[in-house]
Formats: structure tokens, C-alpha cells, sequence
């Protein structure tokens, strides 16, 4: 059986070491939870430029994508003036290039993992709105579980309906629900935590980290395991 290809939407990094200029970087906890769930991460770096035709072409080699954690989307993505000045490390390189993904993604009914600034960029892909600071450290640096809906897709790629150990590094959340989506998962103070596309075959959204702990918690491991699979359906 042919390996499921995974794109992960790269970063601008300055500090990337061992290369000349300025590098393109993805995190090593996405690529190597994938890795284990059976499928190969590849990284698309965050050029502008790319967008349109040749990315829809790319997208159609692949079996699948992750969209991995980052800096805030410019509130001006969803019709907003900054207004909190905890909005930190926006880059117009990687929203243009994530949003333009995201919205191939959906047309080609790919699967698709996003985690934490990715489930916002879902939600933004789909017309949704953020809270720009959610005017508490809660859920900043904190572990804690997420009660998920029975049967949603999260669950089943969980294997459980209550994920203890989730982590959780978010300062803006959901606040407008895009077109499509459903919330499928709260955290016990009611904040969102998980959506899906109900008209997909498979694109959900954690507003937490599992890549964080997958490597020794095969709950949170599930979520790549599952898009590996999903991803493998369509070879």
C-alpha cells in the first residue's frame, strides 16, 4: 500500500539554522505523530504566490494535511480592526497562504487535522469570527480535559468521548461559528474546543495540542492515527 502523503503548511523562520538566509520550518512534534500514525509530513512553505492553480494542483497529489499551532490571524481576515493588545505574531505569509489551503482543502474534500491557530483558520476559512483575547489565562499552558461528542468524528478518532490530558495554549477562541461547522467539543468552563466541517468527509479541528503529548498518550496520538487512515482511503 502506497504511504499517505500529509502537507503541513511551513513557517517563516529567521532562526532556522544550517541553511542560507532566512528559512522555512514546520514543527517536529506534527511531522513525527504522523510518522507514527504511518504517513509522511511534507511541508508547503508559506509563499503567497503559490496560491491559485498550482497549489489546487499540489493538493491533489496529496492525501491529506495538518494545519499545526502559530501566531494570531489578522483580525482584518475576519472583518476586524486589532482591538486587544494580546494579539501577538501575525504574518501575512501565513495566513494568505494557510487560508488559501484550508479553502482547497474544503473544495477537495481532503482530510483534514487542524490544531489550535489551525482550527481558527477553519473557522475563518468558513466566514467565522474570533474572540481576539479571551481575557483569561485558563487556558494558556494548561492541561485539562474536553468532553466531545458521542459519535462525532473526534470521539471516534479519540476513542473516547473525554479526553483527559488535553493541552491547551490558546488566548482567543471561537466567536462566530463559521458556515458549515459544528461545535463537537467544549472544555468544562463551556469554551469551544472542537468542530468539524458536517459537510466533509473528514476536516476537525482541536482548539488543543495533542501533538504535544502523542508521543506517550495513545488517546492523543488517535487524531493522527485517524487522519493517517482517513488519508489512506483515498489511494
Amino acid at each position: 500500500m502506497t504511504t499517505p502523503l500529509i502537507v503541513i503548511v511551513g513557517r517563516v523562520s529567521p532562526k532556522a539554522e544550517n541553511v542560507r538566509g532566512e528559512g522555512f520550518a514546520m514543527g517536529q512534534r506534527y511531522s513525527r505523530a504522523i510518522e507514527r500514525a504511518g504517513g509522511i509530513p511534507l511541508m508547503v512553505p508559506p509563499i503567497p504566490e503559490l496560491a491559485g492553480e498550482r497549489l489546487h494542483a499540489l493538493l491533489q497529489r496529496v492525501d491529506g494535511l495538518c494545519f499545526h499551532g502559530g501566531g494570531d490571524i489578522d483580525p482584518r481576515r475576519y472583518g476586524e480592526d486589532a482591538t486587544a493588545e494580546q494579539v501577538y505574531g501575525i504574518v501575512a505569509e501565513h495566513d494568505a497562504v494557510e487560508l488559501a489551503v484550508m479553502g482547497a482543502a474544503i473544495d477537495l474534500d481532503l482530510p483534514v487535522l487542524a490544531l489550535c491557530r489551525g482550527l481558527q483558520v477553519l473557522n475563518v476559512a468558513c466566514g467565522g469570527t474570533l474572540h481576539q483575547d479571551i481575557g483569561s489565562e485558563a487556558h494558556w499552558m494548561q492541561y485539562m480535559p474536553v468532553e466531545l461528542e458521542p459519535g462525532s468524528r473526534l470521539a471516534k478518532a479519540f476513542g473516547t468521548d473525554r479526553p483527559a490530558q488535553c493541552h491547551h495554549v490558546h488566548h482567543q477562541a471561537i466567536n462566530v461559528l463559521g458556515d458549515g461547522l459544528c461545535v463537537v467539543g467544549r472544555a468544562a468552563d463551556g469554551m469551544p474546543e472542537a468542530i468539524e466541517l458536517e459537510t466533509a468527509t473528514w476536516i476537525v479541528a482541536t482548539q488543543w495540542h495533542p501533538e504535544d503529548n502523542a508521543d506517550t498518550d495513545p488517546t492523543q496520538q488517535g487524531a493522527f492515527d485517524e487522519l493517517v487512515r482517513q488519508a489512506a482511503t483515498r489511494r
